[in-house]
C-alpha cells in the first residue's frame, strides 16, 4: 500500500470546499467512502458503524444524483428538506447528515486518542470516543450493541501496522484529526443554525 490509509481521504479533502470556501457535495461524500477502507480494518468491532456510514451516504449521493447542479452544495439538500417540514424524517437526507458527521466525530476521536493515548489498549481507544461522540444521541439498543462490537476491536499494535502501509500513520493521523475536524464541525454549525443539530436515535 503506497502512503498509508489515510492518503487517498487526505488527499480528497482538500477539494471538499469551493473556492469561496463553501461545502461541496460530492467530494465531502467522496472523503467519507474513501474513510470506508480504514473501517474494514477493524473487522467486526465497526461493521456497525461502516453499514450506518455505508448507508447515509448512500442516501446523500442518491439525492444529489437527482439533480447534481441543485445539490451542488452539501447544505442546499438540508435547505429544501427544512423548507419543506420534511427534515426531521427518519430517511430525510438532514437525518443522513446528521448521522454521517456524528459517524465521523467518532472516528476522528477515536485516532486522536490513539495517537495521545499510546498506552490504551483498542478497546480503551474506542469506548472512549464513542461516549464523548455517539453515546449521547443513541438510545439503549444502539448503546448496548456498540458496547458488545467495541469488545470485538483488534490488538492496536497489530491494527496500527495494518493500516500504515508504508507512510508515516502517526503524521497522518494527526493530519487526518486535524484537517477531518474543522469540515465536521462546520456541518454541526450549519445543522444548529436551522435546529437540527440535536435529533436522537429513536
Amino acid at each position: 500500500m503506497e502512503g498509508t490509509v489515510f492518503t487517498p481521504s487526505l488527499e480528497g479533502m482538500k477539494h471538499v470546499r469551493s473556492e469561496d470556501g463553501v461545502m461541496l457535495t460530492k467530494p465531502f461524500l467522496d472523503v467519507c467512502k474513501l474513510i470506508l477502507p480504514v473501517l474494514d480494518k477493524f473487522g467486526a468491532a465497526m461493521s456497525l458503524v461502516k453499514s450506518d456510514i455505508g448507508g447515509n451516504i448512500t442516501r446523500l449521493e442518491t439525492k444529489y444524483a437527482s439533480d447534481p447542479s441543485k445539490f451542488e452544495h452539501l447544505y442546499s439538500m438540508v435547505q429544501v428538506e427544512v423548507e419543506s417540514k420534511t427534515a426531521k424524517g427518519s430517511s430525510s437526507c438532514t437525518n443522513g447528515l446528521l448521522w454521517l458527521t456524528r459517524a465521523m466525530d467518532f472516528l476522528v476521536e477515536l485516532f486522536r486518542n490513539l495517537l495521545e493515548h499510546p498506552d490504551w489498549t483498542m478497546s480503551q481507544a474506542c469506548t472512549d470516543s464513542y461516549s464523548k461522540t455517539l453515546k449521547k444521541w443513541h438510545g439503549w439498543l444502539a448503546s448496548s450493541s456498540f458496547t458488545v462490537a467495541m469488545k470485538l476491536a483488534p490488538e492496536r499494535k497489530k491494527f496500527m501496522e495494518v493500516i500504515g502501509g508504508s507512510g508515516d500513520i502517526n503524521a497522518d493521523i494527526e493530519k487526518f484529526c486535524t484537517t477531518f475536524a474543522p469540515l465536521l464541525a462546520e456541518n454541526h454549525k450549519f445543522l444548529a443554525s436551522v435546529g437540527l443539530d440535536d435529533l436522537k436515535a429513536s
